[in-house]
């Protein structure tokens, strides 16, 4: 039996700890999957074919723009009374938080809601939905070009190649995901995205970790 991830889920908002007058900052509540809507939009392409050719662009942006800095956001829904992270798959096989690379002076806030927007929600032409962008829970660091991440800057490491942030982003209790046909839009309980770096890459697999300082509340629809 593989090792799970408990959060402590309550009823009906009442979280409370008599101890700590700020613990409904703790609180994050989630809706069940059953509450949103998803449909589908126009592919996207792909910028990357190879390994080789994402170091090769990652080189030349480095060159034209210096480090690199992407934004990634955390979405939880809830199904079968558990927590489930929302991933995007590319290819039926790489599994990735929704975010991607800032512009050249973009906000990560205002970066993410862009990324998310064109990941995550339906046409330019149409209304965007208001993304709560909560705090940032985490940061990774890649050292150099090669495929290697790290949750921490060593000292010694003075031009380090890109820099990537992890978001909380709360649902509403109800909304519409219009993803590109050619990606797909996954539910995945943190029971089992927990310790299993192998599959997950060590990003996501840390993700369970990183939100055990929150009470998950379940709203019933």
């Amino acid at each position: 039996m593989s090792d799970q991830v408990v959060l402590p889920v309550v009823g009906n908002g009442n979280y409370h700890n008599n101890n700590d007058d700020h613990s409904h900052s703790n609180v994050l509540n989630i809706y069940p999957l059953s509450c949103y809507y998803f449909g589908s939009k126009e592919a996207v392409p792909f910028e990357d074919e190879t390994i080789a050719d994402r170091v090769h662009r990652m080189k030349s942006n480095y060159d034209a723009y210096g480090l690199r800095t992407c934004v990634q956001a955390v979405l939880l829904v809830e199904l079968f009374k558990h927590p489930h992270l929302l991933l995007l798959q590319i290819r039926n096989s790489i599994l990735m938080l929704p975010g991607g690379r800032l512009r050249p002076g973009e906000s990560d806030i205002g970066g993410l809601k862009r990324k998310l927007s064109s990941k995550l929600s339906i046409d330019k032409d149409g209304g965007r939905p208001d993304w709560e962008v909560g705090e940032c829970l985490g940061m990774w660091w890649r050292h150099n070009f090669e495929t290697l991440l790290y949750p921490y800057l060593p000292p010694n490491v003075k031009w380090p190649k890109e820099c990537i942030k992890l978001f909380l982003v709360k649902l509403p209790a109800s909304q519409k995901f219009i993803v590109p046909k050619n990606l797909k839009l996954l539910a995945v309980p943190l029971s089992e995205i927990h310790e299993s770096q192998k599959k997950y890459g060590p990003i996501i697999s840390g993700i369970p970790q990183l939100l055990s300082k929150f009470a998950v509340n379940v709203v019933e629809s």
